[in-house]
């Protein structure tokens, strides 16, 4: 698994697009339909617990970035 990785719908220039990585998603679109990061295998590490840490701020930065 690589960090990054998940499923993750995006609303771009009208269509749905499916992403398997956050790294993949365009720096423009028009909505984040669905960020489903995938989690570390248990057990996890304390830099796995780092890194999941980071879900809830990785979906507020697709957030703002989302057009109107």
């Amino acid at each position: 698994m690589a960090k990054g990785d998940g499923e993750y719908i995006v609303l771009v220039n009208g269509k749905v697009e499916t992403y398997t990585n956050w790294e993949d998603i365009p720096s423009s679109f028009e909505n984040i339909i669905k960020f489903n990061p995938t989690a570390p295998k248990q057990p996890h590490t304390k830099e796995d617990h780092e890194y999941m840490n980071t879900f809830k701020d990785k979906l507020y930065e697709f957030m703002e970035k989302e057009e109107e």
